[in-house]
Formats: C-alpha cells, sequence, structure tokens
C-alpha cells in the first residue's frame, strides 16, 4: 500500500466520528457580558448599544434566534454518545452548544466533565428523552505506545468553522513541548504540557479534532496554533484525554490529585532576590493575598509537614527545576499516591516521606493549578 492509499484509507475510517460543534447565545445576554468588561477598558461595541433585545442584521443567527457564537471540532468515542473536545471550545457556562454529526444531524450537548489541566472536554449528545439514533462508528482511541519524531499524522476539523471535515497532513515535529495558552473565556493563560508538536495545518475551528496516525487511530486532540508562525500546531496526546475517561466511568468525575502549596519556581534571579541557598526547586510562598495560605491547611503538603519558606529541590529523587517542575513530575500520579520530598528548610536537608496525594476539590484553594 501507497504512502497516498494509507492517508486515504486512515481519513475514511476517522472520518464518520468528526463532529462539528457550535455555540450560540441571546443578544441581551451578549449585550450584557459588553457592558460588564467595558469598566475594565474594553470597549463597548456600538452595535451592542441598541436596547430593543434585537441582533442587528447581519449577525449570524441560529433557527431559535439565538445568535452564532462560533465552535470547534470533536470526536464520538462511543456509542452512547460521548464526544472529545477541548474544553475551551466549550468554556462559556452561559452559551448553548449543540452538535452536528457527520450525517448533518443536530443535537444538544451536555457537558459531562471538564479537565481543567489538560483542555479537555467529554460532551454527551443530548437527544432531550428522545431515543437516540444510530451513531456514525466511534473513533478507535490509538494504544499508548511512543511517538516518533518524523511520523506521518493526520488533523481533521471544522477549520475556521466553516469548512467541515478539512484534512491535512504533516509529521510530528516535537515532543512533550510545553505552551501557554488562552483556555476560557476570562483570557487567562494556562500553561498546557506534554503536547505534540505537528506541522499539520491545524487552524481556528479545528480545536477538538482528532490527529490520527496511518492506521486511522487517534493519538491527540488538536488544541493550539502559534499565530505569527507556519505550520506550527499542538495536540494533547490522547493519552491524558483516555485517564479522565476511565475517571469518569469508575468515579463518575475526573479525579486530580492535590498537593496543596503556592510556590515561586526558582532559578538565580529569584534565588538572589531574596538571599536563597539554592538557585534550583520549588520556594514555599504565599502571593500576599488577604487570607491566602503557602500550604493549605489540611491538605497533602499541610499533614506532611512542609512550611512556608521551605524550598522543595527534589521530588521523588528528581531535581526540580524551571524545565522540569514540580508540577510536571507530580503529572502521572494519582489520588493516595505516596510522593518523597528532598527539601531546604532553614538551610538544612531534610526527606519527608509521608505526603499522600489528595482529591483536589474545585472550591478549595490552590496553587498550581490541581496537578494532573
Amino acid at each position: 500500500m501507497t504512502h497516498e492509499e494509507q492517508i486515504v484509507r486512515a481519513v475514511k475510517k476517522v472520518m464518520p466520528a468528526v463532529v462539528s460543534i457550535t455555540a450560540a447565545k441571546d443578544w441581551q445576554a451578549l449585550q450584557e457580558a459588553a457592558r460588564k468588561l467595558a469598566p475594565l477598558g474594553f470597549p463597548f461595541p456600538e452595535e451592542m448599544q441598541d436596547m430593543d433585545g434585537q441582533a442587528p442584521e447581519g449577525i449570524p443567527l441560529t433557527d431559535d434566534g439565538k445568535v452564532r457564537l462560533g465552535g470547534g471540532s470533536g470526536f464520538l468515542v462511543d456509542n452512547s454518545g460521548i464526544i472529545l473536545t477541548n474544553r475551551h471550545v466549550v468554556a462559556d457556562p452561559e452559551a448553548e452548544y449543540t452538535v452536528i454529526l457527520d450525517n448533518e444531524l443536530s443535537f444538544p450537548l451536555t457537558v459531562v466533565a471538564n479537565d481543567p489541566i489538560h483542555d479537555v472536554a467529554i460532551l454527551k449528545i443530548n437527544t432531550e428523552g428522545r431515543a437516540l439514533p444510530e451513531l456514525p462508528p466511534a473513533a478507535t482511541l490509538a494504544e499508548e505506545k511512543p511517538l516518533e519524531l518524523g511520523q506521518t499524522v493526520i488533523a481533521i476539523g471544522n477549520a475556521l468553522g466553516e469548512f467541515k471535515n478539512s484534512v491535512s497532513t504533516g509529521v510530528i515535529s516535537g515532543l512533550s513541548r510545553l505552551i501557554s495558552a488562552i483556555t476560557d473565556m476570562s483570557g487567562k493563560q494556562e500553561r498546557l504540557r506534554g503536547l505534540i508538536q505537528t506541522d499539520a495545518a491545524i487552524n481556528p475551528g479545528n480545536s477538538g479534532g482528532p490527529l490520527i496516525d496511518l492506521d486511522g487511530n487517534v493519538i491527540g486532540i488538536n488544541v493550539a496554533i502559534v499565530f505569527g508562525a507556519q505550520n506550527i500546531g499542538f495536540a494533547i496526546p490522547i493519552k491524558k484525554a483516555v485517564r479522565d475517561l476511565a475517571d469518569i466511568k469508575e468515579h463518575g468525575r475526573i479525579r486530580r490529585p492535590f498537593l496543596g502549596v503556592r510556590y515561586v519556581l526558582l532559578n538565580k534571579r529569584i534565588a538572589d532576590r531574596f538571599q536563597l541557598p539554592v538557585s534550583h526547586g520549588a520556594y514555599i510562598l504565599k502571593e500576599g493575598v488577604p487570607g491566602d495560605h503557602a500550604v493549605i491547611p489540611g491538605s497533602a503538603a499541610d499533614k506532611a509537614g512542609l512550611k512556608e519558606g521551605d524550598i522543595i529541590v527534589t521530588c521523588n529523587k528528581k531535581r526540580i527545576t524551571e524545565k522540569e517542575t514540580l508540577e510536571d513530575m507530580l503529572e502521572g500520579l494519582a489520588v493516595g499516591d505516596e510522593v518523597r520530598f528532598g527539601i531546604l528548610a532553614g538551610g538544612i536537608r531534610r526527606k519527608i516521606t509521608s505526603a499522600r496525594l489528595q482529591e483536589h476539590v474545585e472550591k478549595a484553594p490552590s496553587n498550581n493549578r490541581p496537578v494532573p
């Protein structure tokens, strides 16, 4: 089989499972959101100042009169209507989301769970009490195996929100990449770790679509591009979403272990500023906000005896640096795992072996985002 024939076969295998996701919102809700942003320095668009509750002509609307906000892509992962996409595709809690299947049928969507660490969302088709129709075959998720630089990959998605099921090909250009990306409606940036870099064209609207190998198996979820660059796109390794799906199946929610410290990653400049004895590690330090804690009371870190001013220099015997952070090292651990730290407290090195990771609770304050 030729290389071209492999690509065509792979696309045919996964294409029926690829879906488009659209978002819509009431015009009045959009007006109110714009007014709230105006005092913060965001301009209040002239066309939004109309108070009659009707969207101006030329703005795309849904069949029920809501403003169409765009959307992204996703893909079916089982025959019960579970869909994987990016969290930022469904980030607005006030918007209504609709899935358009490969056969042009459309249904409302329910957000089952969001993974705030990896920008993954798990959705479910909502038939509103009707029987679920026969769905296209679900995408096959790749087994966990090493990816190779130069390996051929194929990206599929709803490019620019207009060109449905666009296909682009390329290679894996890099592995274990770290980027900062805007992943919610507030504009807050999050650090996404362990990403697959590819030169396969990924455009706005492709977010949430599958990145597949030549066997037609999903190896990643398209997530981001670098604006101003050429052919630099990123995908979340599918193993992270597989873990989320397993949590949902077993526990009914995504579980994330939580250490419970606020810290600053050390380098020479920061170490000199605080007159610290080492220039690497995680320096436990609160932010100075009233009521803030450097070590969250009752957390795993608190129970392990960690204190503000301690420097965590190693985690499970690995040295903590700016390139390999504490959060990176806790990445593969699970709730209940015991972690061994090497710390400096008052300039004296000692080890703590009793830090047992707890489950993160969203309402609890945290330092470094709940650790995956």
